[in-house]
Order: structure tokens, then C-alpha cells, then sequence
């Protein structure tokens, strides 16, 4: 069954590019600029080679180099692994160069590039110093963030739609595209423009609510993600709000507030002040990637999915968790709640809807899907629209708790939704590529296209 998530052609293009300026980058660090940063231009070879292997999850000979402090802590051998006064500058520069293949790191690799190793040469001899703000940082957020490649003028094949949204006024649609987002007209399917220098792939979009400003997760599929807040008039990247180990699946604005919550596919949600910068809260109590998130409509709690089966709810303010729910005995990928908050939805592989208590997670009702379901999202009077795997969209009558209207003539997979309450208008992206806009009153189609670039706008 393909991954409507991953894309193994897209990973492969963006490892070839990420790679080319990679080495150009550590080019330009050697042969231009005399001083060697452990955050920009260290850290980064330590995460592409030898993170893999020398981490929390994985410490092969009992040594780590995830954080700067585990780095400079003896693995099994007990040899100090930076030592300005070895002959090798420490046990951890000996590894790298040594022409011992039994011993040389990265094991069962090739050997660093000659950059990388005089870089690292270079750092050692300057004093070995860090250069970032915690020691015990995981590296991923060590490392300054980076300015990535532009996207091709026009794509060679369509990308999957995995995130999409209405502008605040309803005449643009949002979607997801390769290091971008890209915007259309949402009455012609016309390109408008596009906002670029975000990460590989774009797995959610919000507005924030200032309505000038977006909020985009992304990431490089188990590499590492982010979210960049993105002044949406200029496309202008203002922050990086929130770096993951891998990449970040979903992210929703808590009402009345400046407060985003992000979930991620190393299993973490966080809490960030998009004005501050600051972490509010990090949770930790799912064991698998966090597929979406969803805030109450008053702001009081916070429910999320997971790849692990669960669905969860944790007080705001807290982050208490409150209640688990464990019905649908397979990946969750959606989660809203009901108008009053008293009530949870909640979707994924197992094609049913589930309705149950925020409170003690009690089912309410099970509603027949007819495909896999995709993250929810509110529609019309708060009623839940579900994409789904058989080419449809949904939007289920909370009251009856039975399928209210079925959206349909996308050509693949629906993977994500949005509704626009002004123009009361639907659209979905699909996994060909597809967008298609409907009118909610009568579910009749407005416009559909083909979300791939084939240039500037205006060429």
C-alpha cells in the first residue's frame, strides 16, 4: 500500500540536493572564513554521519554525540574523546581518520569528506569550544536553521496535497508543494505565487490568528522538522518557532491566544508562544508519531492522535493528561472536538469514526467511514469533515451522528481538508496532486486543478 505520507522519489531528490549544498556549504566554511562554529558547521556532519548510531536510542560502544555534552563524555574504551594534547586532538578524531576500517567512523560507511574532517580538524585545534546556548540541546536544534534550496521553477510531477488551507479572505487556497507552499486562486485554480524556504515536505498549515502570518510544519522525513512562521503577505520567514528530531505532522492556534501546539513524528507535542518564542509546554505520553492535534473551542483542553492507537486529552493549562482513548485498536490520524467540548471525534486506518467523552473517554457512537480517514477538521455549525482514502470527503451530522454530505470527484486519495466560514466553501488536495473546491450548501464543485507549479506566475 503506498504512504500517502513519505514519498520515497521526493526523499531520494531532496538527499541528492541536501547533499550538493551541503558540501558546497562546507566548501565555502573552509576556504572562506578562517573561524569553525560548532553549532554551524560541526554539529551538522555529527547529525548527517554519526547520530544514527551514537544516540540515546542507539549508543554503539556506549558513546553518544547527540548533545555536546554527551559528546565529550568516554564511551566503552574510556578514551577522553576531544583532547587538544593527543597527537589526534582526542579518541573521537582518531575514529574518523584512521585508516583502520574495523575502527574508523562512520562504521560500514564511506570515510567523511575531506571538508568535513578538516573542519572538524579546525574546531578541535581552535579550542574545541561550544558555541550554542545548552549543552545538553539535542543537535537537531544545535543547528542554526537552514536557508533550503528554492524549488524547481516547475515540477517534473505532481506532489502529494498533505496540508491545505483558505487564506483569511477565502479567495486563495494554500497548498502543500516541495520546499514551498503554493498559492491559487481559489475561483480559476490559477498560481498566484509562492512562499518558499521551508523544509522538504509541508504537513500542516495554519493562519495565525492575527490573520497576516501562517504557521507551516514541515520536515525532511526522519531527519529532522519544523515550524516556521511565515509573514503571509510577503512570504518573508519571521522564526523558526519549534525544531523536532523528525518532522512535524500537525499544528493547531489555541483559541484566544498566541499559543501554538505542534505535533511531531518523534512523538512529542509542543506548546509554543508564537509571540515570545518560548516553549510553553513539552508532552510526552504517546509512543509513536503525533498525527494531529486539536484544541477546544474554549481553549481549556488539548486532544491528540497518534500512530500508536491512542487518542488523548490533557488539560491546557497543566498539561495534565486526563483521558486515553483506546478504540480504534489501530493508527488514529484525526481528532477534534464537539462544539461544547464535551465530546470527542476522532479518526484513521480503521475507516469509522469514533465519537466518545473527553471525559473518561466512554464511546458515544461508531460511524462507518467507507475508507481510511485523514486529520478532521470543523465544518459548517462544527460538523466534522473527514478526508478519506475512497476519494471522498465527509461532513457528519453531529446530531444524528450519521454522514451528512459526501464531497466527491477528486481522482485519488483525499489526505487533507479545510472550510472557509465566510464563502462557505470546502476544499481537499488529494494524493495526486489534485485540489478540488466545493460550494458546502450543495456539495456541487466550484473549480479543481492540479496543485504543480509549471513556473512564475506571470511567465
Amino acid at each position: 500500500m503506498r504512504n500517502p505520507v513519505f514519498c520515497r522519489s521526493l526523499r531520494s531528490v531532496r538527499r541528492t540536493v541536501l547533499g550538493l549544498a551541503f558540501v558546497g556549504g562546507l566548501a565555502g566554511a573552509v576556504q572562506g572564513d578562517d573561524s569553525v562554529s560548532f553549532s554551524r558547521d560541526v554539529a551538522p556532519v555529527l547529525q548527517e554521519h554519526c547520530v544514527a548510531c551514537h544516540s540515546a536510542k542507539k549508543a554503539e560502544g556506549g558513546y553518544r554525540v547527540d548533545t555536546f555534552a554527551e559528546l565529550t563524555q568516554a564511551g566503552d574504551s574510556g578514551e577522553a574523546p576531544i583532547d587538544k594534547t593527543a597527537e589526534h586532538l582526542g579518541e573521537m578524531f582518531r575514529r574518523i581518520i584512521t585508516d583502520d576500517e574495523s575502527e574508523r567512523m562512520p562504521a560500514e560507511s564511506d570515510p567523511l569528506a575531506a571538508e568535513s574532517i578538516e573542519l572538524i580538524k579546525r574546531w578541535l585545534a581552535s579550542g574545541g569550544e561550544f558555541d550554542g546556548s545548552d549543552p545538553d540541546q539535542l543537535l537537531v536544534f544545535v543547528i542554526p536553521p537552514p536557508q533550503y534550496p528554492d524549488p524547481p521553477a516547475a515540477y517534473p510531477a505532481a506532489v502529494p496535497i498533505t496540508a491545505i488551507a483558505f487564506s483569511p479572505d477565502g479567495k486563495e487556497v494554500l497548498a502543500a508543494g516541495y520546499h514551498e507552499v503554493t498559492i491559487w486562486s481559489a475561483d480559476d485554480g490559477s498560481l498566484v505565487r509562492r512562499i518558499t524556504n521551508l523544509g522538504q515536505r509541508i504537513f500542516a498549515i495554519a493562519i495565525h490568528p492575527d490573520g497576516r502570518s501562517i504557521a507551516v510544519a514541515c520536515g525532511e522525513p526522519g531527519r529532522g522538522g519544523e515550524v516556521r512562521l511565515v509573514d503571509y503577505a510577503s512570504g518573508e520567514v519571521k522564526a523558526v518557532i519549534a525544531r523536532s528530531a523528525d518532522v512535524a505532522l500537525d499544528l493547531a492556534f489555541r483559541p484566544g491566544t498566541h499559543q501554538l501546539a505542534i505535533g511531531t513524528a518523534d512523538s512529542m507535542i509542543r506548546v509554543i508562544d508564537t509571540e515570545t518564542l518560548e516553549t510553553v509546554r513539552e508532552l510526552a505520553s504517546h509512543a509513536d508519531w503525533v498525527t494531529a492535534v486539536a484544541w477546544s473551542p474554549d481553549g481549556t483542553r488539548l486532544a491528540s492522535a497518534s500512530r500508536d492507537k491512542s487518542a488523548k486529552v490533557f488539560d491546557a493549562e497543566s498539561g495534565e493528561l486526563l483521558t486515553s482513548y483506546l478504540g480504534h485498536g489501530d493508527a488514529v490520524r484525526g481528532v477534534m472536538f464537539s462544539a461544547d467540548g464535551q465530546h470527542i471525534f476522532s479518526s484513521g486506518t480503521d475507516a469509522r469514526l469514533h465519537r466518545w467523552e473527553t471525559a473518561g473517554g466512554k464511546r458515544i457512537a461508531l460511524i462507518p467511514l467507507g475508507g481510511e480517514g485523514y486529520r478532521l477538521v470543523p465544518g459548517g455549525d462544527h460538523a466534522p469533515l473527514v478526508p478519506l482514502a475512497d476519494k471522498r470527503v465527509l461532513q457528519i451530522d453531529p446530531a444524528k451522528n450519521a454522514v451528512l454530505k459526501a464531497f466527491a470527484g477528486l481522482g485519488d486519495w483525499a489526505l487533507s481538508v479545510a472550510w472557509h466560514p465566510a464563502t462557505e466553501r470546502v476544499v481537499a488536495g488529494a494524493y495526486n496532486g489534485e485540489v478540488q473546491l466545493w460550494n458546502a450548501a450543495d456539495g456541487q464543485s466550484v473549480s479543481s486543478w492540479i496543485a504543480r507549479p509549471a513556473g512564475t506566475p506571470g511567465d
